[in-house]
């Protein structure tokens, strides 16, 4: 194909369309939200604000779940944030998890974990993207679903440190799964390893992320 076919193609295909919820509270929003920003994929953004009498209305011409976040693109729509990742790695050229297999595989396991596991620390410690509160206490279950994530990461720095600063040494899906982690760690204080410290440290510094908590303080501001 001429490049200027391809260019022509590109411009005019549908943008990708992302429907979120409050970027102060939905830590399901954010994941596909920052993994589409590091993946460099335009998207347009249908922010529907949360615990209100319009968002079932508003929600359900986008996802028959009636949950946020949903990605439209053209005629297919994914709900879900893990299943989103997932497409959008096929949309990417198979960028979103690393091109191991058995790193991939181990960046899937990670990301499997936290979509269905760490129910303690969700509750006790939801995500307020833009607040610090420190003195929140976790109960033995939220400690254990702390140390659990602790021991995660470690991991993964352990074995990936030498190829890059993130989980998998590259930014991958699983970064974009932990970084409502991040912020609740970073909103409530949690005491951690220095290992995991350093990855709070890195995630905290990711421009895509100040956006979004940018986006969170507006919020809250209005």
């Amino acid at each position: 194909m001429h490049d200027t076919a391809r260019h022509f193609l590109f411009w005019n295909r549908p943008m990708l369309t992302l429907v979120i919820g409050d970027k102060h509270l939905s830590s399901w929003s954010l994941r596909p939200w920052i993994l589409l920003r590091h993946l460099d994929l335009p998207f347009r953004e249908v922010a529907l604000q949360l615990d209100t009498p319009q968002f079932a209305s508003a929600i359900r011409q986008y996802s028959a779940s009636g949950r946020v976040p949903a990605l439209i693109d053209g005629d297919t729509h994914v709900w879900d944030s893990l299943a989103i990742m997932e497409y959008l790695h096929e949309k990417s050229g198979a960028r979103a998890w690393p091109a191991d297999p058995a790193q991939r595989a181990h960046a899937r396991s990670i990301s499997a974990e936290m979509h269905s596991d760490f129910s303690a620390l969700r509750e006790h410690w939801p995500m307020q993207a833009a607040s610090i509160l420190p003195n929140v206490a976790l109960p033995p279950a939220g400690l254990k679903d702390v140390a659990r994530i602790d021991e995660l990461w470690q991991d993964c720095r352990r074995r990936y440190a030498a190829r890059g600063p993130w989980l998998f040494g590259d930014y991958s899906a699983a970064d974009a799964m932990y970084a409502p982690v991040v912020l609740r760690f970073h909103t409530y204080g949690a005491t951690l390893s220095d290992a995991a410290t350093a990855y709070v440290t890195q995630v905290l510094g990711d421009a895509a992320l100040g956006e979004w908590i940018a986006g969170a303080r507006d919020e809250l501001s209005r």
